[in-house]
């Protein structure tokens, strides 16, 4: 008896080489699916597993602080996937960074310029243009964008990553009232994932406790073994994405 021909599904993930962002990437690989990956390097492990699952993976190297020149290749890009019968289309907007740890009076104007590209522009300009270019597709289309609690507390010596974050959630706001003016609009959702053990927790355990006052709450989470794995929080979060209701509330936490 002959197998029915599985359905395709797109995913494209930003920030997939390393922490949770290589871990969603691993879990996304199985047979039937197609995975674009943009992160600054690419990773041979991916591509082996790649192989061993049956599933479509393409590698794209790309610092996303150049967000302008990424949308517009990401754009031709999926025009011509449009021929295809997708069964879901997703982007997931991961990638993000932390600039130095300090006060905002301390902070380098070219190290902010580029926490708010990678963290905040760049998912912007990948949403529109994957918006637009799969807008007459028949498939079910999601925006997944990996938002964190400091968007929704503010922190002291995180002025940027915050409102980056806090950004992220609000423009996801945005998004969701014009897509749902649409036929087939897509869902959205900004989304954290909870406190991961990730080198962006290394670098705030070791940040300067004089320009760091919360460091030595980071440092009890990790004493404490409150930290999930990266494999953990990718699994709970890709089971979000997959949740009927993904989407009924644009701004969300993977703990609720």
């Amino acid at each position: 008896m002959t197998q029915a021909p599985l359905t395709p599904h797109l995913t494209i993930l930003t920030g997939a080489s390393r922490g949770m962002g290589l871990a969603m990437a691993r879990q996304l690989l199985t047979a039937g699916n197609t995975l674009l990956c943009i992160s600054r390097t690419s990773q041979e492990a991916l591509a082996q597993h790649a192989a061993q699952t049956g599933a479509t993976l393409l590698q794209w190297t790309h610092d996303l602080a150049e967000g302008a020149a990424l949308s517009a290749r990401l754009e031709g890009w999926l025009s011509e996937q449009a021929s295809i019968n997708w069964g879901s289309a997703s982007l997931i907007n991961n990638a993000g960074v932390i600039p130095r740890i300090s006060p905002l009076s301390e902070a380098d104007a070219a190290d902010l310029a580029r926490a708010l590209r990678v963290g905040l522009e760049a998912p912007m300009q990948l949403t529109a243009v994957f918006l637009r270019a799969t807008e007459g597709w028949h498939a079910q289309r999601k925006v997944l964008n990996i938002s964190s609690g400091l968007g929704r507390r503010a922190m002291a010596s995180q002025a940027a990553y915050c409102a980056v974050k806090a950004g992220m959630d609000h423009f996801t706001r945005c998004v969701a009232l014009d897509e749902a003016l649409k036929p087939n609009g897509a869902k959205v959702c900004s989304l954290a994932p909870g406190v991961i053990d990730t080198d962006m927790q290394s670098q705030l355990r070791g940040a300067d406790s004089t320009a760091f006052p919360d460091r030595d709450n980071f440092m009890r989470l990790k004493g404490g073994g409150q930290l999930a794995s990266p494999d953990e929080a990718a699994s709970r979060v890709l089971a979000y994405l997959a949740r009927p209701d993904f989407g009924g509330q644009p701004v969300a936490d993977v703990r609720d």
